[in-house]
Order: C-alpha cells, then structure tokens, then sequence
C-alpha cells in the first residue's frame, strides 16, 4: 500500500509561490517583457497563480500563456495518433521576451526540453527561464530550475504529486511512497 507524506500544505503552497515571484522579479528587475508560460496541465495552473502574485506586487498584469507537449515529447515515436493533444495558447509573442516556463515537478528534464522545443516553435525569446514547485532530482537532461519552490530528494519509485481544487488553485504537495 502507498504511503503519502503532505510535504507542502496549501500555506506552503502559497509560501513558495510568493517567493518565487519575488525571486522572478528581483532577477528580471521588474516585470517589463516579461511572460509566464505553463506547461500543460499543472504548470498552467501554477503559471497563473504565480501571475497573481506578481500582479499584485507589481501592480501589472503579467501576460499568461499554456503550451502543450505531448507532439513534442521523445518517447511516443510512432503513437502520435493515439494521444490527446492540449491546446498551446500564447496570446502573446515569445519574440524577444523574458520566458518564464512554470511546471509543477521537475523530474527527468525531458518535459522541459520539448516545452524549450514548442516555444521555439512560437518565436526566439531573449530568454528562458524555469520555475517549478517542486524538483525531485533525477536529470537525465543537463537542465535546472531558476526558480525552486522547494527541493525534495526522491527515489526514482517515489511520485509527487501536486494536488489541485475544483478552482484549479494549488492545496498541497504530496510524496507518495
């Protein structure tokens, strides 16, 4: 039987997510050509919450788009027929703008590789920059985060799992053994 572990209760949720726009903001000096990107499902979700927060310490909307993976990832060669793909939605342009891709865990890499794959696809940013919930380790891909809610040191058999509410706002973190 699964053991969970509650390793962020919904005030640490909101905790990591304050100071993640605070470290976003002090590292791009503000928020001019700014835009968040959410990685389809969670990331999105966070990407927007994340907005909140800096909108409300900035006092400036911060543009919020999804980009969706799935026609990007490196192990379905072959059954792109048999997967749903989301919706990529930028109602901006990537070109020459502050990327700030937010996921919810980062894991392998291998997410955030064919995310890079499917903004590129939009445009050539100045830059990119990743911000996560959480990041477990276990890279199979030179990538890390520029943002860190929290780190959590996991087996490769352990899963995080974020939990969302019917709001599509974050509740809890969750390592499940």
């Amino acid at each position: 039987m699964a053991e969970n572990t509650v390793i962020l209760d919904g005030t640490g949720v909101k905790r990591a997510l304050t100071r993640i726009a605070h470290e976003v903001l002090e590292k791009n000096k503000g928020v001019e050509g700014l835009v968040l990107v959410g990685i389809r499902t969670g990331g999105v979700h966070l990407a927007q919450e994340l907005g909140a927060r800096l909108s409300e310490i900035e006092g400036v909307d911060v543009p919020v788009g999804a980009v969706d993976i799935t026609m990007y990832r490196d192990d379905i060669k072959g059954h792109h027929e048999h997967l749903p793909v989301g919706k990529t939605e930028l109602p901006f342009s990537v070109e020459g703008k502050k990327v700030v891709l937010v996921d919810d865990v980062l894991f392998t890499g291998r997410t955030i590789r064919a995310a890079m794959d499917a903004i590129f696809d939009q445009g050539r940013p100045s830059c990119i920059q990743l911000a996560v919930l959480v990041d477990r380790g276990h890279r199979d891909l030179p990538i890390r985060a520029d943002f860190v809610g929290r780190n959590v040191p996991t087996s490769r058999s352990e899963n995080i799992m974020v939990a969302f509410d019917a709001d599509n706002k974050p509740t809890e973190v969750i390592l499940q053994k």
